[in-house]
């Protein structure tokens, strides 16, 4: 696969505008720009995004589930995107090279269907708990994924048209488990 073209998701339900604003200028300051970044008001309106940053207001809360699916389709229908990068609305990217080793790990790996960040607090620490893999102690060591996060991933385009979105029946999904 050539350089994907990520396109980064973000869903909010309004109530946390400064982390907003902190996550969105973490997006722009990464060294492989994202090609599409959106957010979905999932039931409430939206604060004054920057430029570049599309906005899509739901009259009602869909859910964690139906918010991502309205992501999904809007980064599809801009014909665009390779991966779509879902990252909650109180998240942070720490690192300005996520992006591009995102984009180079699908680069490398066509199969690639899901890929989990790892969340660690302001020491750099991860709870067991958020190492998305069964019996491992080293949140830096690779595996397979058995589970995801839900607040920082990697879909594959290619992966959703196959499998299709989000279960939308789940109002409130545990990612780590419904798409998996």
């Amino acid at each position: 696969m050539s350089r994907p073209r990520l396109g980064i998701a973000v869903l909010t339900m309004g109530n946390r505008p400064v982390e907003l604003k902190a996550l969105l200028k973490s997006v722009a300051g990464q060294t492989l720009p994202a090609t599409r970044i959106v957010v979905v008001g999932n039931g409430s309106p939206l604060p004054e995004l920057p430029v570049g940053v599309d906005g899509v207001e739901l009259e009602e809360n869909l859910g964690v589930s139906g918010g991502r699916n309205v992501a999904i389709e809007h980064l599809r229908a801009c014909g665009d995107v390779d991966v779509v990068v879902d990252l909650d609305d109180d998240g942070l990217l720490v690192d300005t090279g996520v992006c591009a080793k995102l984009a180079s790990m699908y680069e490398a790996d066509e199969r690639l269907g899901i890929v989990s960040f790892r969340i660690a607090d302001e020491r750099g620490r991860t709870q067991r708990r958020h190492v998305p893999r069964l019996r491992s102690k080293d949140p830096m060591r690779a595996g397979e994924v058995t589970t995801f996060l839900g607040g920082g991933h990697g879909l594959s385009m290619r992966m959703l048209e196959r499998i299709g979105g989000w279960p939308e029946q789940f109002f409130f999904a545990h990612e780590e488990t419904d798409l998996a």
